[in-house]
Formats: structure tokens, sequence, C-alpha cells
């Protein structure tokens, strides 16, 4: 049971998610309930992982909570990451689908390697390391991306990053009509 407060998820165009985020300096209560809050608003947008600035918070931690390729279930937080891929000649990649809380409604297709190390600390300070594979693996691309201020559709060509804006914005105007018609009763 998470105990943190769902906080609304920062969307596309805001100026927190264009931008790399600060370093975590202190280890301390106030950082440990922004990270339940995360977990309560990741779980809430039926997300695997969100970054600190997808709830408008500029600071370099995410947290996340997903499988592996074996399907092995992963949860954690990563404070102050560093995003560690096999080197080119050892790397696969992983042409799979991809969406974002901050980009609803929109998914496209990413090569991305298929195993990725991330270093980091936990909540307390103390040193973490996650391997990733799968699911788990692009996870941690994804979320580090946000903290260095940039999106997964910043990695897609001109035309497919123009097609998932649009899908996006379709989506959102959906959306902003089903809440018109919702309130008018």
């Amino acid at each position: 049971m998470t105990t943190g407060e769902v906080r609304p998820i920062t969307l596309v165009g805001t100026p927190v998610l264009h931008r790399a985020c600060r370093p975590v300096e202190r280890f301390d209560d106030e950082l440990a309930r922004l990270t339940e809050d995360m977990f309560a608003s990741m779980y809430a947008a039926d997300g695997v992982g969100l970054a600190a600035n997808q709830i408008g918070v500029d600071l370099r931690v995410f947290v996340y909570d997903c499988p592996d390729e074996d399907d092995r279930p992963h949860k954690g937080v990563i404070v102050n990451p560093a995003l560690v891929l096999p080197d080119l000649g050892e790397r696969r990649l992983d042409d799979g689908d991809e969406g974002c809380l901050s980009v609803p409604g929109a998914h496209a297709r990413l090569a991305r390697p298929d195993r990725a190390t991330c270093h980091g600390f936990d909540v307390t300070g103390e040193p973490v390391t996650v391997e990733g594979t799968g699911l788990l693996a692009r996870c941690l691309q994804h979320e580090t991306d946000h903290l260095e201020g940039r999106l997964y559709i910043d990695r897609l060509s001109k035309r497919e990053r123009k097609k998932v804006l649009k899908d996006h914005e379709f989506f959102r105007a959906e959306a902003e009509a089903e809440r018109e018609q919702e309130q008018a009763g």
C-alpha cells in the first residue's frame, strides 16, 4: 500500500520537463515523502516508472515498479542516477513500443539497448546498482532521460515525433471533452 499523495503529472511542454534536474543533496524525510508521492502518482496513472520532474520537482530522482525480460518484478528508487549502457560491440537493440505519462495517449516504437545498469543511491543515501533487461532496461533509460531534460519523443525522427504529438493532442482533447460532459451532468 502506498502512503504518498497523488500529484498531477506534468505534461510535455512544461519547462521543468525540458531541462536537466538538480542533484539531490539531502537524504532526509522530505526526500522520502517525495518518493512516496512519486510512487502514489505513478500507480494512479498506471505507470511503471516516474521521474521527479514529471510531478514538477526539479530533482534527480526516479521510482520504478516493472518486470525484467524474465517477468521478475523490480521496484525501487534511484537518486542521482548514472546510466551505463553496453559497449557498442556488445549492444543489442530492443525495438519496442514506448509511451510516457507526460505524453499521455501516444506511443511509438523506439530502439533502445536491451540491457542497462544504473548506479545511484536509495532514499537514505546508500549506494545502489540496478541491472535491467527487457522492460526494466527501457525504464531505467527512459527515466534517466527525463532527469536530463529529454523525453522519449526527442529520440524519434521529426516525422514520428510530429505524429506522436498529434496523437497526444487528440487524446487530450477527448479527455477534456469527457471531463466537460461529466461536469455538465
